[in-house]
């Protein structure tokens, strides 16, 4: 009866085991503590400052950083657009991350200026201020750079808009409904992050060095992540951790 008792055990054990194994056997145990905040990001499709597409396919398995900037901006956006630049510093090399700044004037900001502004940001070397924050020091009109993964795009400005308000989360006014999109301003000091899920896993103030640093620190943690089936982010993995 014993022996009868311990093979019943071992074989309850055992289907337990296997029962475990198939619910957890594509679970991420390496997921971040970072909670989601939006798990649904319209599509969408742009260009980028080398006139080629970007769509959502190009940001599917990555983590990305999310931004709104003008390039004509004097206030914000040069601050944003330095502290995104220590971010590129720290994951230039890291295929799968990128970082996508969308301009909230794409009647001014075409492609050439694009382009323009992207040699602005990325040639000369980023260094650190006495006081802490951060300049590019030029030393040639004509320096050469490498960008490895860092995306300046323009588009339909309603398609812009919808993403910031309804994708990204990183817009705060409400936008009068009859207000027409080309009279529509968008300036947020914001930037979204995106897991390789496309989903909004943190929203962080551009303009201050403990966010930053926050920041980059997340985004190490969410590269450890792995693509998440749809059976685990629609159960655990709205609430990771």
């Amino acid at each position: 009866m014993k022996k009868k008792f311990i093979i019943y055990i071992g074989f309850f054990a055992l289907l337990f085991t296997l029962f475990l194994a198939f619910v957890f056997w594509d679970y991420d145990f390496s997921k971040s503590k970072l909670k989601v905040i939006n798990a649904t990001i319209p599509e969408f499709s742009f260009k980028d400052q080398n006139g080629k597409a970007f769509t959502k396919s190009i940001v599917d398995g990555k983590v990305y950083v999310a931004e709104y900037f003008f390039t004509t901006c004097k206030g914000i956006c040069p601050k944003m657009n330095l502290n995104l630049r220590r971010v590129y510093e720290a994951y230039k090399n890291e295929p799968g991350f990128l970082i996508a700044s969308h301009t909230c004037m794409p009647e001014t900001d075409s492609i050439p200026v694009l382009k323009k502004y992207e040699a602005k940001m990325l040639a000369g070397a980023l260094t650190q201020n006495p006081n802490g924050s951060y300049k590019i020091i030029h030393t040639d009109s004509l320096e050469k750079f490498t960008n490895t993964n860092w995306y300046f795009l323009t588009g339909d400005k309603i398609l812009l808009y919808k993403l910031a308000r309804q994708g990204y989360i990183i817009d705060n006014d409400k936008p009068d409904s009859t207000q027409h999109i080309g009279d529509q301003f968008l300036h947020s000091q914001f930037f979204a992050l995106v897991d390789k899920n496309n989903r909004v896993r943190g929203i962080y103030d551009g303009l201050e060095n403990r966010e930053i640093e926050k920041l980059i620190g997340d985004i190490k943690n969410l590269l450890k992540e792995k693509v998440t089936t749809k059976r685990f982010m629609d159960g655990f993995g709205n609430n990771p951790g």
